[in-house]
């Protein structure tokens, strides 16, 4: 359910258990995950000189990185301009500026994020939960995005293994050989230690082209998996996509701001506002299907014993709570669409 990537990936990025061109990939379906693509597409990593040139001596910004391509780096897109975060960027240049926040987006490899955001000067950054781990660094996690969902797995040939413990001291491929490092140390045996290489890309042939036992990869759909014929043997960690922050960030304010819009944003697009007329008798059932995200607001009528009821309905039932309030009476049912919100979250 998700993948990154990164051809010039932080040096711990692939530690000492394993070789250290490892750069942080994950392609075709975990692309999909955390908006990453198959490599850099720009060259190394942005230069502190580089980003202070860019960035407004007289109003010191916010640094916020940004995955750089991937799919999900057009729904991040999407989410910054719902968010009212609107910005112009320049062709082939990894840095913009917002046109009326001081925030600056830079645009990273989303393998790449969360070690800027622990050990640079990026304040905020969006990148998966799977890769904070890989990465080793200390970060504070402000809000799962809801994105990007998927699974970190063991995997072997199909009917090969019946369980991780026999991977264990075997050879084993993986872009994230930090945790795989550290889950099969629980199962090897004494003076048997796991083989693990790193490689950058395309890790479900590793089995089949002879360079390992088993690999270690994300699974979303397991379209991919399948394909390879490999089948999950365990799961290690679920992921998805998630807002950072750095925990010594100046911006503290700023921060809980730009949080603050993009969960107001995600609560719009997932939830939708019904508006409906009903009896006082038929009240209690017609509010029990839509109890609102907190509660249904309530307004008497004119018309006697009659209220008009507003609540928030989820987007994905909205359609069938129509056809339900329509059951026990409600008439005038309208559904509206959100372009924003402030819950409080």
């Amino acid at each position: 359910m998700h993948r990154l990537l990164a051809p010039a990936r932080s040096a711990f990025a692939c530690s000492a258990v394993a070789l250290t061109q490892c750069s942080s990939t994950q392609r075709d379906e975990g692309a999909q995950c955390h908006g990453a693509g198959s490599g850099h597409g720009g060259g190394a990593p942005l230069p502190q000189k580089w980003l202070h040139a860019h960035v407004p001596k007289e109003r010191p910004h916010l640094l916020f990185g940004i995955p750089k391509k991937g799919r999900l780096h057009e729904k991040i897109k999407d989410m910054l301009k719902g968010a009212g975060i609107e910005y112009t960027r320049e062709p082939r240049l990894d840095i913009a500026h917002c046109n009326d926040l001081p925030v600056s987006l830079v645009f990273l490899p989303a393998a790449d994020i969360a070690t800027y955001v622990g050990e640079g000067d990026v304040d905020l950054g969006i990148t998966g939960e799977d890769i904070i781990a890989e990465s080793e660094v200390d970060v504070k996690e402000l809000m799962k995005l809801g994105f990007g969902k998927c699974r970190l797995c063991v995997q072997a040939p199909k009917g090969s293994r019946s369980g991780p413990g026999e991977l264990a001291g075997q050879r084993i491929v993986t872009s994230f050989p930090n945790l795989t490092k550290a889950y099969f140390a629980k199962l090897e045996a004494e003076g048997h230690p796991t083989r693990i290489k790193c490689i950058s890309g395309s890790v479900e042939a590793a089995c089949g082209l002879g360079l390992a036992d088993g690999i270690v990869d994300l699974v979303e759909t397991g379209t991919t998996m399948r394909a390879a014929g490999l089948e999950e043997v365990s799961t290690i960690m679920p992921t998805q996509t998630v807002l950072i922050a750095n925990k010594h960030s100046r911006h503290a304010a700023l921060i809980e701001t730009l949080r603050k819009r993009l969960a107001g944003y995600l609560t719009a697009s997932r939830y939708m506002m019904i508006v409906y007329n009903v009896d006082r008798d038929n009240l209690a059932q017609a509010t029990a299907i839509t109890p609102g995200k907190n509660s249904p607001s309530i307004m008497p009528l004119e018309r006697s014993n009659w209220v008009a009821v507003s609540a928030l309905v989820p987007k994905k039932k909205a359609a069938q709570l129509m056809d339900d309030l329509e059951a026990v009476g409600a008439t005038d049912i309208l559904l509206t669409s959100l372009a924003s919100s402030r819950m409080g979250d």
